[in-house]
């Protein structure tokens, strides 16, 4: 599930594959925020990024999929938004330090040894300041009738995925935030993992001398 084939055939077999809309916990983070620079990671069709970007946010999305960037860079031309579409494998793709006032990833399941390795990088492209929203699948899920591969070490709580951070460096909030979907006509209680974590600033360096 995680590489570029199976995404591309499954964004190349659909004409849409997400709602277009953009997703509840992002909003939920975002809607206060100042606007900066944000990366995507996993933008898929870009319904994340586009709505960052109508919001005044510096946008870069990047996706595994070429199908996908192209499907969302149609649909920031139709809503009239300049976003930065990148192809990259996020497993091994390392964004430059420092360099994002948010870093937002939205359902990015992965094994945990590999999972880890991508928060860990993600975190350090996060600024002083800044923040880190990473949002999965609970494995509360599992217990639900969704359409879901039933594969529990691919799911996470908010706390697992805050063991990669320093509490001495964060400001961390974990979650787990309940939601409806309806399938099939039946209502579903969803369970959403929910990490928010802001960095604190640099400590002014002491230069050792004293001032009046």
């Amino acid at each position: 599930m995680s590489s570029r084939e199976y995404w591309e055939e499954r964004y190349g077999s659909a004409q849409r594959v997400w709602s277009g809309k953009p997703n509840p916990q992002l909003v939920a983070t975002v809607v206060d925020l100042p606007a900066g620079t944000a990366l995507d990671v996993g933008s898929g069709e870009g319904a994340d990024a586009i709505w960052l970007a109508s919001r005044g946010w510096k946008v870069t999305g990047v996706d595994v999929s070429q199908a996908a960037l192209d499907r969302a860079a149609e649909h920031a031309s139709d809503a009239g938004v300049q976003v930065t579409w990148r192809q990259a494998d996020v497993t091994t793709w390392e964004p430059a330090p420092a360099q994002f006032d948010l870093v937002s990833a939205q359902y990015v399941h992965l094994p945990a040894p590999v999972r880890e390795a991508l928060h860990r990088r993600l975190a350090a492209a996060v600024r002083p300041g800044g923040a880190l929203l990473i949002v999965g699948h609970h494995p509360a899920d599992l217990d639900t009738p969704v359409r879901r591969p039933p594969l529990r070490h691919l799911l996470h709580s908010a706390e697992e995925i805050a063991t990669v951070l320093d509490p001495s460096a964060w400001d961390i909030t974990t979650s787990a935030v309940k939601r409806q979907i309806t399938q099939d006509g039946q209502e579903i209680t969803l369970t959403d993992a929910v990490l928010r974590a802001v960095r604190r600033p640099a400590e002014p360096r002491s230069t050792g001398v004293d001032r009046p």
